[in-house]
C-alpha cells in the first residue's frame, strides 16, 4: 500500500505539515473541536484543492499569501504562521521585508506594522529552532 495520503483530509494535513512540522496536530485537534467536517471542509478546500495545485510551488503561494493577509491586515495569527511556512519553504528574510514593505504601499502603514510585527515574530521563531 501507498505511504500517499489517500483523503482530502490526509492531504490537507500532509500539506499543512510541509509548511511547518507542528501544525497539523494542533490546527485539527482545533477544528475537530469545532466539527467533525471542519478539517474536510475547510483545510481540504484551502490545501488540497487550492494550494496543492501544480500552477505555482509552495514558496511562491507562501509570498502571495503572506502579502494577501497583511494588506487584509484583520487575521494576524494566520498571517504570523504563513509567515513561518514561507520562511521554512525558503523565503528568505529580504524577500519578507519586501513583502511588507509592498503591502505598505498597496495597504496602507498600518497593515505595513501589522506585518511587521508578524515579520519579526517569524524572525525570533525561526532564529529559535
Amino acid at each position: 500500500m501507498s505511504d500517499a495520503p489517500t483523503t482530502r483530509r490526509d492531504e490537507a494535513l500532509a500539506l499543512l505539515a510541509r509548511l511547518e512540522p507542528e501544525a497539523p496536530a494542533k490546527v485539527a485537534r482545533n477544528l475537530d473541536d469545532f466539527d467533525a467536517d471542519a478539517v474536510e471542509i475547510l483545510l481540504g478546500f484551502a490545501f488540497a484543492d487550492v494550494v496543492a495545485r501544480d500552477g505555482l510551488d509552495i514558496r511562491t503561494r507562501e509570498m502571495l499569501t503572506v502579502a494577501m493577509l497583511g494588506a487584509m491586515g484583520t487575521a494576524q495569527g494566520q498571517l504570523e504562521f504563513h509567515l513561518r511556512a514561507a520562511l521554512n519553504t525558503g523565503v528568505t528574510r529580504e524577500e519578507v521585508v519586501e513583502i511588507v514593505l509592498q503591502v505598505a504601499v498597496y495597504a496602507g502603514i498600518p497593515a505595513a506594522m501589522n506585518a511587521m510585527s508578524a515579520a519579526k515574530a517569524a524572525f525570533r521563531a525561526q532564529e529559535a529552532v
